[in-house]
């Protein structure tokens, strides 16, 4: 596999970046388009290639330094690529979603002021996560991580007016910092024990990690490997916003739409979930660090879904639908189902990013409105978008033959046949989440073009339906949503489609156990039927359909007589509570403490020691 054409791969949205960011005012608005857009459509076109070449051509996986930065104290760091087949599936995702974005973005953002700088933020974004996704060492790793997280700040707030954006990207920032922090951590611990930065040095020693202990506290000794991959963990949960770092992300929807879809669907918060089945090879060594993935993915899928129901912003639903998949795929990894949680990472990818660009697309036509309760009845105004949302919503739900249905199935029955601590409580709350996925996702659809249209006056008077370049994007993701979990289902889960890219024990591999019970794609979704995910999906469309069409007085009537539960939703467990009024404000007052205690006195001794060297020297 040829260097150079894998070094063009990033480097190409990373050239448009610039051009349209230093050079906008001279190349235009079109230009700015046309360079990012080009930029990525070859990107996207030379990771296919190099997914032909590791599928079909049988060249073997590449891993290899690009560029050496430095060597310290014996410890190389180096830009270095690992091309194997979870990387090369990641940069296909990765780059056929945002060429979806880009295009859709010449609608959606073409009155904005901004707009060469909001094309050059996102094939910027591009350039990031494609730089981690294709890392084979933790130096590039993190580099990745945290431009994305950068990238990310910049998007959110991309609309610097508003006291509301800057608020979500100093948020998303800072509690990103928390996870990043325990991220660094467990990078520091794989240093410290294997004197190398590189991942085939790490996995290599993680059976001998295995039996090394880590004294935190006094006589207190902790298995080192336990302490590492928590600590990575803590940084997918910051980036793959887990329970309880998952406070910024719905509060990310003040951001433009196209951004929600390319990195609160499809990119950066899945980060976290690629690393952990990255480092497969250390997390299998570890039961106690995999319980811990499973409880705080089970729980963010189930009780972050509850916040979808109550929600009557159009973004934040598909938003914490977001989180609840997230929680999905985590829980997968701490099963030992890597393979799933990647497949459905990839079908998520898809769906999700499809919705939120309808979701825009809708939001635009309404000229900027997002409450659903001012909606209704648009089905016959915007066919296309429909449509393609029906599509998307039909593949979230899990419903069978589409795309989510064979990921999300899978994943279920792999938590099902898992032994580890915490699969009981997890298999509860996967199956449980089903149900309220399906309420929350229907209850979107219905409330926003079924029933009688509730469009105020001044949304009726300017309602439009968007342009093609906006339709077109929707229907490309509405084809993968559609069919890949179909095509993909055998040669991801059942073959050997990911090779070494992801290892698994024998004694935690659920996959093989539940691939003796796989008969192929049609009987998968043929026995589904009388499974019960099935069922708790239809009884949520059909709960969504009576509490929003047929008696919308049942919701307010269920609102009232359970106010201690509405109320505990509304205000989101009471976490942002808690962040501002104990953990923020505490650090204001350690702060304030210390600018007074600390940088008065300072400042006082400096100019106490500036006064006695002045005298000296007048002495002299």
């Amino acid at each position: 596999m040829n260097p150079t054409l894998l070094l063009w791969i990033p480097l190409l949205p990373l050239i448009a970046a610039v051009l349209a960011g230093l050079f906008g005012k001279l190349i235009g608005r079109t230009g700015a388009a046309a360079v990012t857009i080009a930029g990525v459509a070859a990107s996207c076109v030379l990771a296919c290639n190099v997914m032909k070449q590791l599928l079909i051509d049988g060249v073997p996986t590449f891993n290899g330094a690009v560029y050496q930065w430095l060597v310290s104290d014996g410890i190389d760091m180096q830009i270095g690529f690992l091309i194997d087949r979870l990387t090369a599936l990641m940069m296909v995702v990765v780059t056929f979603v945002s060429l979806c974005v880009h295009v859709y973005t010449m609608g959606y953002m073409h009155d904005d002021p901004g707009y060469q700088r909001f094309f050059s933020y996102i094939s910027l974004f591009t350039f990031s996560m494609l730089m981690l996704v294709m890392s084979n060492n933790f130096l590039q790793l993190f580099f990745g991580w945290e431009a994305v997280g950068v990238v990310s700040y910049l998007l959110i707030g991309f609309w610097y007016t508003r006291p509301s954006a800057i608020f979500a990207n100093m948020k998303a920032f800072l509690v990103n910092r928390v996870g990043d922090f325990g991220f660094l951590l467990g990078i520091a611990g794989v240093l410290y024990f294997t004197g190398s930065l590189d991942y085939a040095t790490a996995f290599k020693a993680a059976p001998q990690l295995a039996g090394e202990t880590l004294t935190l506290f006094n006589g207190h000794a902790w298995p080192a490997l336990t302490v590492i991959c928590i600590c990575l963990f803590i940084g997918a949960m910051g980036k793959s916003a887990q329970v309880p770092l998952h406070v910024w992300l719905p509060d990310s929807m003040e951001g433009p739409t196209p951004i929600s879809a390319l990195i609160h669907a499809a990119t950066m918060v899945t980060a976290g979930i690629f690393m952990v089945a990255r480092m497969s090879p250390l997390f299998e060594y570890s039961d106690v660090a995999l319980s811990f993935v499973l409880v705080i993915g089970a729980t963010t899928a189930l009780f972050m879904g509850f916040l979808g129901v109550i929600n009557n912003d159009i973004k934040r639903v598909v938003a914490y639908s977001t989180l609840s998949q997230l929680g999905y795929m985590t829980v997968a990894l701490g099963a030992s189902a890597y393979s799933v949680a990647i497949f459905h990472l990839m079908t998520h990818a898809f769906f999700k990013a499809l919705l939120f660009l309808a979701a825009g697309a809708v939001i635009v036509a309404m000229h900027h409105e997002q409450d659903m309760r001012k909606m209704g009845g648009l089905r016959k105004r915007m066919p296309v978008t429909y449509w393609t949302s029906l599509i998307g919503a039909l593949a979230l739900i899990g419903t069978p033959f589409f795309s989510g249905f064979y990921s999300k199935d899978a994943l279920i029955e792999a938590v099902h046949a898992s032994q580890r601590p915490g699969a009981g409580y997890a298999y509860f709350c996967v199956l449980a989440g089903v149900f309220f996925t399906a309420l929350y996702t229907f209850r979107m659809i219905f409330m926003t073009f079924h029933g009688k249209s509730r469009l105020d006056h001044h949304a009726e008077e300017h309602f439009h339906d968007v342009h093609w370049d906006m339709k077109g994007p929707l229907v490309a993701l509405a084809i993968p949503s559609l069919l890949i979990g179909y095509l993909a289902i055998a040669p991801l889960l059942f073959g050997d489609f990911f090779g070494n890219a992801i290892i698994v024990l024998e004694k935690n591999n659920v996959v093989a156990e539940i691939g003796h019970e796989f008969h192929g794609p049609v009987s998968f979704a043929v026995h589904a039927l009388s499974t019960p995910p099935f069922w708790l999906a239809l009884a949520g469309v059909v709960a969504a359909w009576l509490f929003v069409l047929k008696r919308p007085d049942l919701a307010a009537l269920a609102q009232m007589r359970f106010n201690w539960l509405y109320r505990l939703l509304v205000n989101k467990y009471f976490f942002d509570w808690f962040n501002e009024n104990v953990i923020a404000r505490a650090s204001r007052m350690l702060g304030n403490a210390l600018w007074k205690g600390g940088d008065r006195y300072a400042f006082w001794m400096i100019v106490g020691l500036v006064l006695l060297l002045g005298w000296f020297l007048l002495g002299l």
